[in-house]
């Protein structure tokens, strides 16, 4: 691919130097549909970044698209904070005949703003309104936002020093097989709770997510999670499962705790739940907890009828039929694994490991700086993937999870060259 120089002297001079993407990726993006990209030059882009997981049905999906602009071309209501709606109605109607009913969960729905971290912090405030306690205990590598409650159960420095102040009422903890498994599932965290001289205040809740995107791809067994589960409530802590980025089908079920068989306390969902990219968080949680006073937790942009829109429609679109997407997903995983196990065969001696579930997937390197050439090299080849882990070590594949067979095969054919030429 011949790559021209665009123009980019208004970001540069104008826009925060807090971009990032836009740097490993240097060009000026102008049209996407399904799993492409195309810049301003018309270079065509196959694109396993997925809106770092906001768009598992990919780019300007028709069937999306055709609902979004039915309603807004009927002059249906777009910002409507927290009234009731036909919009909001369809939604909530959908969600519990498609998603909630047929796995038997009870929870509430709260819709408290329009992005991850806005779920985060009402589920933290939530659990400690609830216990009466201070204390969230989370994982190492952990991600969780970047805004101040979030961040203090995040575990990534970098992230964590942003915030300018103490993080406080956090404790990290390790995660699944944080020690290589030389060490029992939960011995240190048990030990803690159970000594009165341990230090730790006892806590109202544990934040965790099933896989961590941004912390590496790191992937928590089911018996690490029922054995986490049980460890909550034996100890009257609440479970508060992060499915952001792992939720909404993007690895096979369309909440990522499913395979283990938990039912959380208290979920979180947002990037793909709009299904389009646009704006939208729920927090859920089982109705014994809701204990909100009226407006205690809200938000201007908590009711984006668009979103729910879109939502709706892929809902109706992808989860009416039971199980068939959730088994695409795991079909499409399957594909990308053989890939990974060969990509490791031939660079033994440079991969350190593999790693994934459906179609999140993570390729680490012994060299922990390789990730980041690899990514560079599949830019300039028209492959968008980006890097995760404290140190950005690990590959990250993220494609849409309607991406086809051939448009994946083509995708991992460029990871595998990239891989090659970066040695």
């Amino acid at each position: 691919m011949t790559i021209t120089q665009p123009d980019l002297s208004v970001f540069e001079t104008l826009e925060s130097e807090v971009r990032s993407y836009c740097r490993g990726w240097p060009t000026v993006f102008d049209r996407a549909h399904g799993s492409r990209m195309y810049d301003e030059d018309g270079h065509e882009y196959l694109d396993f970044f997925a809106g770092a997981g906001s768009l598992n049905y990919g780019h300007n999906n028709p069937v999306l698209k055709r609902a979004l602009i039915d309603y807004l071309e009927r002059d249906g209501v777009t910002h409507g904070l927290d009234m009731s709606t036909t919009a909001k109605r369809a939604f909530l109607e959908s969600f519990q005949n498609y998603i909630l009913r047929p796995r038997d969960l009870p929870y509430k729905v709260m819709f408290p703003g329009p992005t991850g971290t806005n779920a985060v912090e009402s589920a933290l405030k939530l659990a400690r309104k609830v216990k009466g306690r201070e204390s969230v205990v989370s994982f190492t590598n952990a991600f969780h936002g970047m805004s101040l409650g979030s961040l203090a159960v995040t575990g990534n420095a970098f992230k964590r020093a942003g915030a300018g102040i103490p993080l406080v009422h956090g404790t990290p903890m390790p995660f699944d097989n944080y020690f290589d498994g030389q060490v029992p599932d939960f011995l240190w965290f048990e030990r803690l709770l159970e000594d009165q001289g341990s230090g730790l205040n006892k806590p109202a809740a544990v934040i965790v997510e099933t896989v961590q995107g941004e912390g590496g791809i790191n992937v928590a067994r089911p018996e690490w999670l029922r054995a986490l589960s049980e460890l909550c409530e034996r100890q009257d802590m609440l479970l508060i499962v992060d499915d952001i980025q792992m939720g909404c089908g993007r690895t096979g079920a369309f909440f990522s705790f499913e395979e283990s068989g938990i039912t959380p306390d208290i979920v979180t969902v947002s990037k793909s739940i709009s299904g389009y990219g646009l704006p939208m968080a729920l927090t859920m949680f089982k109705p014994e907890l809701d204990v909100w006073e009226p407006g205690e937790h809200n938000g201007t942009f908590r009711g984006n009828n668009p979103a729910f829109v879109t939502a709706t429609a892929a809902l109706e679109a992808y989860w009416a039929d039971g199980s068939a997407m959730e088994k695409q997903t795991r079909q499409r995983g399957e594909q990308v694994e053989q890939a990974m196990i060969a990509i490791t065969e031939e660079n033994l001696a440079d991969v350190k490991e593999y790693r994934g579930r459906g179609l999140v997937w993570g390729l680490e390197f012994h060299d922990k700086e390789r990730a980041g050439r690899v990514a560079k090299r599949a830019f300039e080849l028209g492959l968008l993937i980006e890097t995760s882990g404290p140190e950005s070590e690990v590959v990250k594949l993220l494609p849409a999870l309607t991406i086809t067979p051939d448009e994946l095969d083509e995708g991992l054919r460029v990871l595998a060259r990239s891989v090659r030429e970066t040695a």
